[in-house]
């Protein structure tokens, strides 16, 4: 398999949406996103993600070929069967890794605890996503998950703030996975559901109450929603394929909405620089 291939079955371009859901799970943990620890853990679920897109291709390869013939399986460009070994070995790594890091700073175990929920509820999405409408609400809790193993390495009990940013990434996400089961359709045929992602940007409105330097950060997810939301409404020709991919970027800027309310301001800068270079990724790996 080519370099080339294996990177757009990866969808390699939003990993730095990955590394800033981490950045934000150990701030909000009380640990400073900084040092091997923040490395380790970012190569850990990096891998998590590139593994479950591995195996989302692997498992809908037989409808792809209906219709998305030109995704790398249907297309010939990469084997079947090579894809599921690699997608579940980088699951399994990533669980291995979580727990040396547990084990190494003192969580013991409750990090691979974590990464064997999150790889279960991966591979659940991507064996049953297809004709599911609680599809997109999976999809959310894998991102949520990410926010619960990366927290378990730096302590054993999540404080309340990890589990509300998680919650809110949940949301976000499951709207965003909504809109993109219909791209193959090029339309949105209901908007609905899309309301769910209003209830992360008023929990980062509330949550700027407390900390008034979380609106600048709150003002870019805005202008971001605001854009998406109007090509999703528009339905032009490749409107609702730029949406999908503009929002997953957007995933960084509510990290960086939870980072600055934390009072990580400069770790909450990174999480802007790291949407930026998602959506200059984007334009060279498809997102979706």
């Amino acid at each position: 398999m080519k370099l080339s291939i294996a990177l757009r079955l990866g969808r390699v371009s939003n990993l730095p949406t990955v590394w800033t859901n981490t950045l934000a799970a150990l701030v909000l943990a009380g640990s400073p996103a900084a040092g091997w620890t923040t490395l380790l853990l970012i190569l850990a679920v990096s891998l998590a993600y590139i593994g479950g897109m591995y195996l989302n291709d692997a498992f809908d390869a037989e409808i792809d070929a209906r219709e998305r013939p030109e995704r790398p399986i249907p297309s010939g460009l990469a084997e079947r069967r090579t894809v599921f070994v690699a997608g579940y070995a980088m699951l399994a790594a990533c669980i291995i890794l979580l727990g040396a890091i547990g084990i190494k700073g003192g969580t013991g175990l409750a990090p691979a605890f974590g990464g064997v929920v999150l790889a279960g509820a991966i591979v659940l999405y991507d064996i049953n996503h297809k004709g599911n409408r609680f599809g997109p609400l999976l999809m959310g809790l894998c991102r949520a998950l990410v926010y619960v193993a990366a927290g378990l390495a730096v302590t054993p009990v999540l404080p309340p703030p990890l589990w509300a940013a998680a919650l809110a990434m949940l949301c976000y996400v499951a709207g965003l996975t909504y809109t993109a089961k219909q791209e193959s359709l090029g339309r949105v045929e209901s908007m609905w559901p899309l309301a769910v992602l209003g209830l992360p940007w008023a929990y980062g409105l509330w949550l700027s109450i407390a900390t008034p330097i979380t609106i600048v950060f709150l003002a870019l997810l805005t202008i971001l929603m605001g854009v998406t939301l109007r090509l999703l409404f528009r339905r032009g020709p490749g409107e609702v394929p730029r949406a999908v991919v503009t929002l997953i970027a957007g995933i960084a800027l509510l990290d960086a909405v939870f980072l600055a309310a934390a009072g990580a301001v400069a770790t909450a800068i990174v999480a802007v620089v790291l949407f930026a270079l998602t959506l200059v990724a984007q334009r060279y790996v498809p997102g979706t």
